[in-house]
């Protein structure tokens, strides 16, 4: 089934341009473009019983209409009822609208209101002018709400949607067995996409065991399963460079002040393995905080390197590309391996020499950001590519890498390493093309990290911690989620603590990094603060990942009940790097939200990145570990990773059932649920 967009009523060539954008390019896409949300316009409210922030269907009469010059051109009118008086606010109409909107009239609007000093205000809403005599009747189901895209209004995109499930939906193809929907008591697709279009049941709004809601859920997190696979299985049949010699890595290894752990070593030899075949690599490396998979990377790079091939890491800031840098320069250098990096400020002069390097073959190892994948940048012989911190990175960024192959055409092995620890249950379904490595332990001789949580009306007993230990030789982070004040978030500025502590630490060296410097600046800061010039850094997050100073035994981090859990725990990382302990300390403003409360006693309670990650994936959903670029998690539609974890061992039951018996009806979900909009998954 596949009818012409054309064909439906009022819809035309410009119509169908906007679709495409939400990639709807036929009716039967258009069954499968499912509501974001529901809006409840069944029953009207009374303005007396409106509460700020909620979204109600109001009706009322205007008391009065005036267009408003305060700074810009506003419409504003006063809507009563018996209850109360309601502002409606409009900064972009016509003079017909205001005309209309005129004193006496009735208007029924929908939107959500906002609290004013002069009380409860809606902006922009919905609305229509009603009849007394004769008032329109109410909407008798939920309202569904669309994603959608610049010029194309919900209303227009509710008939659309309307006309193309009412000519389609008997023909839409059931593609699970019957089996399956009789043992799982599923509701057929045809029942789900009528009641998710035309809701009946208003549970539909919160409730996604809903049976309506939970067989497409159902369906799509397979599609997602099944996709996958079929990437993991295309990608085996891809030829790759079989990387085995390992003299370079044997000779780093009786070089290093320190020996690999256990799980270092395992992982190391799983990844040793696997760069010995002659199909690609495709590894998922996760370590905690400080667990060493900086050197592990630097091993696997050897093995190629000693293989006469490049290898590349693509790091997400310039910060940590620098660091990556400096640190396998210090490695490699000394074993004749050369090291470039390539970042995108760089003088065109020495960039165009970095590219013709690249390109010859002159240089080992490229160490860089996204500039690694430019069209511009070609490699001789390309057989390994190591991408650290992947959720800071779309999929689509780390995949146009492992298409740059040199001369001899093979597919790159791939490394992606994160600190970010993930739950199991999301690297099913993020991941599921991956094989994956843990590195378990921390390198011993590694400080004791204590977490304490202080309400920030103790920040000078704080100061005076850091004013002690650093006057002992000991250096100190202070963290702040913003670079400048801003009314609408009450969060400490970096720039202004910096003033403060200059002000309440005359005696010490205070440093201040953040993401509105310029890297030269930035770099400049970091090393001075390593080498140990700066007592105390005051920093963004731009320190999150990857900066090493053995030292820095103190961590303050401001507003950290408005953090993450993953990031407050890789935050905290950065100090007990040395066999010093180190203390990090919370700074709060109090009330705290019960969500607040539980995540900072979460990180306060354990070090265990991959306990913390679990509850940031039920406190925060996925996002917060993979990112919000991460493909295929953001293409969702109506499933979520987190809430229908207790699915997915389901679905991956019933995705080899498919895969074994149903093989057409297989492609037949992949393509309808995922489609063009993950090209990487070949299928």
């Amino acid at each position: 089934m596949s009818a012409d967009l054309l064909d439906l009523k009022g819809v035309g060539p410009a119509l169908t341009a906007k679709l495409e954008k939400l990639n709807v390019y036929s009716q039967s896409d258009l069954l499968f473009l499912l509501p974001i949300r529901y809006e409840d316009r069944t029953s009207i409210k009374k303005i007396g019983t409106l509460v700020a922030g909620e979204k109600a269907l109001i009706e009322g009469r205007v008391l009065l209409s005036n267009v408003l010059y305060h700074g810009r051109r506003m419409l504003v009118c006063q809507l009563s009822d018996d209850t109360g008086i309601l502002a409606l606010r409009f900064f972009y109409f016509s003079r017909q609208q205001a005309s209309k909107l005129k004193r006496n009239k009735v208007i029924r609007c929908f939107g959500q209101t906002r609290k004013t000093k002069a009380g409860l205000e809606i902006i922009h809403p919905e609305y229509q002018i009603i009849d007394p005599e004769n008032p329109a009747p109410l909407e008798q189901n939920l309202t569904p709400i669309y994603p959608s895209t610049k010029g194309l209004q919900q209303g227009r995109l509710r008939k659309i949607v309307q006309m193309a499930v009412n000519d389609n939906i008997n023909s839409v193809e059931e593609l699970l067995p019957n089996s399956t929907i009789k043992e799982f008591n599923l509701v057929s697709l045809q029942d789900a996409l009528r009641e998710i279009h035309f809701p009946t049941q208003k549970d539909l709004v919160h409730d996604h065991e809903n049976s309506a809601k939970k067989r497409l859920i159902i369906e799509e997190l397979l599609a997602n399963q099944l996709a996958l696979k079929r990437l993991k299985r295309n990608t085996r049949k891809e030829n790759a460079l079989a990387l085995d010699n390992t003299e370079l890595k044997s000779a780093l290894l009786k070089t290093l002040p320190f020996q690999l752990t256990k799980s270092q070593k395992k992982v190391l030899d799983e990844i040793e393995q696997d760069l010995g075949s002659d199909h690609p690599m495709m590894r998922l490396l996760q370590g905690d905080v400080g667990s060493g998979k900086t050197i592990v990377a630097a091993l696997a790079i050897l093995i190629a390197t000693g293989s006469n091939t490049q290898a590349a890491l693509m790091a997400p800031t310039e910060l940590l590309a620098e660091q990556h840098y400096s640190n396998l320069r210090q490695w490699f250098e000394p074993h004749g391996i050369s090291v470039a990096l390539l970042k995108s400020k760089l003088p065109a002069k020495k960039k165009s020499m970095i590219y013709e390097d690249i390109a010859s073959g002159a240089v080992n190892v490229i160490v860089g950001t996204h500039a690694l994948f430019q069209s511009d940048v070609e490699y001789a012989d390309l057989s390994l590519v190591i991408v650290d911190e992947q959720h800071r990175f779309g999929v689509e960024q780390r995949l146009s890498l492992m298409k740059k192959r040199g001369h001899h055409q093979s597919i790159p092995h791939q490394l992606i390493m994160t600190a970010t620890p993930i739950p199991r249950t999301l690297a099913m379904t993020a991941y599921g093309d991956l094989d994956s490595s843990v590195i378990t332990e921390l390198p011993k001789g590694r400080g004791e990290i204590k977490t304490i949580i202080v309400p920030e009306e103790k920040r000078n007993e704080v100061v005076e911690k850091i004013s002690h230990d650093c006057l002992q030789s000991s250096q100190s982070y202070w963290v702040c989620p913003l670079i400048e004040e801003s009314d609408d978030i009450n969060i400490q500025a970096a720039e202004s603590t910096f003033s403060y502590l200059n002000n309440e630490l005359n005696q010490l060296s205070i440093g201040l990094v953040h993401g509105k410097l310029n890297t030269t600046k930035k770099i400049k800061t970091m090393e001075d603060f390593k080498n140990g010039a700066i007592d105390v850094l005051v920093a963004t997050t731009v320190i999150e990942v990857g900066v090493d100073v053995a030292n820095a035994t103190i961590m303050v981090i401001e507003n950290s009940e408005r953090l993450g859990l993953s990031q407050l725990h890789q935050l905290r990382g950065r100090i007990g790097r040395g066999e010093q302990p180190s203390i990090c300390i919370l700074l709060y403003k109090k009330p705290l939200s019960p969500i607040a409360k539980e995540r900072l006693a979460v990180i306060r309670e354990t070090g265990d990145g991959f306990l913390i990650a679990e509850k940031d994936l039920k406190l925060r959903g996925p996002g917060e570990l993979l990112g919000t670029k991460q493909k295929g998690l953001i293409g969702l539609r109506i499933a979520d990773v987190m809430r229908d974890a207790y699915l997915l061992p389901m679905v991956n039951q019933l995705s080899s059932v498919l895969e074994d018996k149903y093989p057409k009806s297989t492609k037949k979900i992949i393509k309808r649920w995922v489609g063009d909009q993950l090209e990487y998954r070949k299928v």
